[in-house]
Parts: C-alpha cells; sequence; structure tokens
C-alpha cells in the first residue's frame, strides 16, 4: 500500500511540475506550447468536426443526382450535403494549413465570409482564407496571436527586388515585391511604428544591388544616419525639387536606352547594359506638398507634376517610389490624389481617424477601413497591407533600433552605386561611432606625490 502511496505522489508532483511547464510555455513559448498540445488538439478537433462544422456554416452543397443515386439505392444510406474535399492538411509551428477543393457551387468568398465561425468551431486564434488556384483555397489557421511577439519564419521568399519587412497575421512574411508593386505608399499618426517600417525596408534594401534615394525634409533626422547607404539625400524642399528634376532626367535618359535595344522594361536589357534599379524613400510627403509662402507655390506645383511622373513612369526603367506620410489627401493640394492613385502598395497603420483610412484603403479594400480603425494604440507596429487586387491582411514589423538600420547601411556601404547625375546630392558619411576596444591615444602619466 505503501508503495502505491509513493507512486501517486510522485506521479501527481510530475504532473504539476508538467502543467506548470505547460502553463508557462502558453505564456512565455507559444511555438512550443502550441506544437505540443495545441496542434494535436487542434488537428482531432478539426477531424472529428469538419462535416457537422461546414454544414452548419452553409459551406456545403447538394450532390450530384448520380451520387445522390447510388447512395439511396446502392449504399442505402441517406443522402448528405457535399462538404469542399480535404486535399491536405499540414501542420506548421504558428498554425494548421488546409488545403480545399470546393465543389460546384461554392466559391472562395463564401469560405472567407465564414472564417469566424470556423474560428469559433476549432477553438484557434484566426482563420485567413487564400485562394491558391481556381476551385482550390487553403485555410491558413493560426494557433495563437503571432503579432504579439514578431518572429519572421525561416523560408522567405526571394528574388532580385522582394524585400521582406512584415509578419502577416497567418504566419507568413510581408515582402515588397516591387517588380509586382513597384511604388507603395505608408500611413500612420506618430507613434504608431510608420518609421520601424521604413526601417526595417531600408535594411532588406541595404543588402541588395538598389541605389536608395531619401527625400527627407525634415532636416534629416530619420534618413541622415543611412547616408553610407544612400546614393543621393535631399533635406530641405529645394534640394528635393532639383533631387525630382534629375531623377526625372535619368528616367528620360533610360527610356532612351529602352528604345535603343528595342524592349520595354529594365529587366528585359542585357545584364552588362542594364542601370541600377533605384528607390525613392520619401519619408514625410506633406513637407513637399505644404507652403508657407505664395512664391513657393510654383516649386511646390513642379515637385508634384515630377512626381506623379515618375509613379505613371518609372517603373518600366526601375525607379520606384515608396512614400510615407500621416495623411495623404486632396486637402494637401493640387496632384495629390492622382500621385496617391499611383502607389498601389498600402499599408497603414494606427490613424488619428476614420478619413486617413480611408485615404489609405478606401479606394482598394474598402473592408479593411475598420481594421485600420481599430488598431489599439498600445500596440505600434501594426498595420493593415493592401494592394489592387481587393485582398488585405493585418501584419507587423519586427524591432529594429535606428542604430541596428545603420550598422547594416554601414556594413553594406560597397553596394552603393555610383551615379554621376546623383552625385551632387551624394550625402557626407558621418564618422563611424568609436570602439570601447580602441587603444588611448593619450600616453599615462605617473601618478607623483
Amino acid at each position: 500500500m505503501s508503495d502505491l502511496t509513493t507512486v501517486l505522489e510522485v506521479a501527481g508532483a510530475l504532473g504539476g511540475v508538467g502543467g506548470f511547464g505547460l502553463g508557462y510555455a502558453k505564456v512565455c513559448a507559444p511555438r512550443v506550447y502550441w506544437s505540443l498540445v495545441g496542434l494535436p488538439v487542434t488537428w482531432g478537433r478539426f477531424t472529428v468536426r469538419y462535416r457537422s462544422t461546414m454544414d452548419v456554416c452553409g459551406l456545403t452543397v447538394q450532390p450530384s443526382r448520380l451520387r445522390a443515386f447510388m447512395a439511396r439505392n446502392i449504399a442505402r444510406r441517406e443522402v448528405q450535403p457535399v462538404p469542399p474535399k480535404i486535399r491536405r492538411v499540414r501542420g506548421t509551428s504558428t498554425g494548421l494549413r488546409v488545403s480545399l477543393r470546393l465543389p460546384a457551387g461554392l466559391e472562395p468568398a463564401d469560405v472567407a465570409a465564414a472564417s469566424e465561425r470556423l474560428r469559433h468551431a476549432w477553438g484557434v486564434h484566426s482563420v485567413n482564407v487564400v485562394e491558391t488556384r481556381p476551385g482550390v483555397v487553403e485555410l491558413r489557421m493560426t494557433g495563437y496571436d503571432v503579432l504579439k511577439r514578431v518572429r519572421m519564419p525561416r523560408r522567405i521568399k526571394t528574388g532580385p527586388m522582394v524585400v521582406p519587412v512584415a509578419l502577416r497575421e497567418d504566419g507568413t512574411a510581408f515582402v515588397r515585391d516591387y517588380r509586382k508593386v513597384p511604388h507603395g505608399l505608408t500611413l500612420g499618426a506618430n507613434q504608431s511604428g510608420k518609421s520601424m517600417y521604413q526601417r526595417n525596408l531600408v535594411k532588406g534594401l541595404a543588402k541588395l544591388p538598389v541605389g536608395l534615394v531619401g527625400i527627407d525634409c525634415k532636416r534629416g533626422v530619420e534618413q541622415t544616419a543611412y547616408a553610407p547607404r544612400l546614393s543621393a539625400l535631399a533635406t530641405t524642399p529645394e534640394e528635393a525639387s532639383r533631387l525630382l528634376d534629375v531623377l526625372v532626367e535619368e528616367m528620360e535618359s533610360r527610356f532612351d536606352l529602352l528604345s535603343v535595344h528595342g524592349v520595354s522594361d529594365l529587366w528585359d536589357l542585357p545584364e552588362s547594359v542594364r542601370p541600377v534599379p533605384l528607390v525613392v524613400l520619401v519619408d514625410e510627403v506633406a513637407e513637399l506638398f505644404l507652403t508657407a509662402a505664395k512664391k513657393d507655390e510654383e516649386r511646390r506645383d513642379r515637385m508634384v507634376m515630377q512626381m506623379v511622373r515618375l509613379g505613371q513612369m518609372a517603373r518600366a526603367i526601375g525607379i520606384y517610389l515608396e512614400v510615407c506620410g500621416q495623411r495623404f489627401g486632396s486637402e494637401l493640394g493640387r496632384g495629390a490624389t492622382m500621385l496617391r492613385a499611383q502607389l498601389t502598395g498600402r499599408v497603414i497603420h494606427r490613424v488619428n481617424d476614420k478619413q486617413t483610412a480611408e485615404m489609405g484603403l478606401g479606394d482598394i479594400a474598402p473592408d479593411a477601413v475598420f481594421a485600420v480603425t481599430a488598431i489599439a494604440p498600445d500596440r505600434p507596429g501594426i498595420a493593415v497591407a493592401g494592394d489592387s487586387s481587393g485582398g488585405w491582411s493585418r501584419i507587423r514589423t519586427p524591432e529594429t533600433s535606428p542604430a541596428e538600420a545603420a550598422a547594416v547601411c554601414r556594413e553594406y556601404a560597397h553596394l552603393t552605386p555610383s551615379l554621376p547625375a546623383l552625385a551632387p546630392f551624394r550625402p557626407a558619411v558621418p564618422a563611424e561611432p568609436a570602439s570601447d576596444d580602441a587603444p588611448s591615444l593619450i600616453k599615462p602619466q605617473p601618478v607623483t606625490d
């Protein structure tokens, strides 16, 4: 009897320790908890409840006449509605991926409309629906809030102009693919994470063989730290106006090069004569529009016209715009709406009013406006990313300090291309911070009485 009591006590102690460990892992190591507990439980719940869940969520259709005839007369059973066919189930470190073949009568929008009900039925944090090919959708379930602590996935899509910037709420990486979405607009209020997004973007671009052009009319307080990797930097509206004129001249000369070789895209040129791509980073676009005196309006109108020209035509010759600001509406002045229409990629952080969210996403993804206004102030870096296809998703950028981004720019300074046209705007490179391990230049003196 004493042996049995001892075994029960030891088992209880181990169970208590194991329960405490799982509770700790659920809070501090959600990936571990999901892999050990969440994934098996959710997989089993999904397998057992799949047919009934699809039925109550309205994601079933009536079977074909042949199938109904065989069920009644051969199988001698009741005819049941047909749910989407499961093609593959795959577990990940953040959730569960289920590939479904939709029967005739269902479309991806039907599944997307029921995603919230599916989330509650299977007890997961979120369910995102992605159409992988015609008739096939993928349910991307996440078992916990992956945006609470951003950890970028190990496998990320790569390419000549692809930059991983943030993490989506379905656990995949959000990337800026400039060949697919050439121009982008980032909006957000103060302390919303907009600068963090730009730092991650610069950190990724600095490692690519591209030229970076900065326009920071706040006297360069944001972009001066990136000077080792910048081919040009304008810190005042006057410098920005001259720099935009040079960029338009560069665009025209590149079009002449395309005409000589009989191609219509920069990437169709032979590599030996292909100019380096340029990414123009505009930190606060309102500073280019707002004027304090009437004499400055002519310069403002010229800058806006040049940016509109770049937005309309520069994609083909490898010049891409990345515009940031707090607001971007028609109240900025003539040409603002025209320029905004050229910026296909939209990333909207927390904003101060609904109208700003509508400026960024109302014309391409109206359903995402409410998601922007629901971003909490205590979660900087959370944003809603949309594109012209009407799709949108929540993202969050990993935390990157200004010093870290500046260090990457110094490390890859050798990739900065030499462009004669931009040479007058090349920023002065600040001296590197002194190392604590550097030898002292002061000769020590002996201490005397």
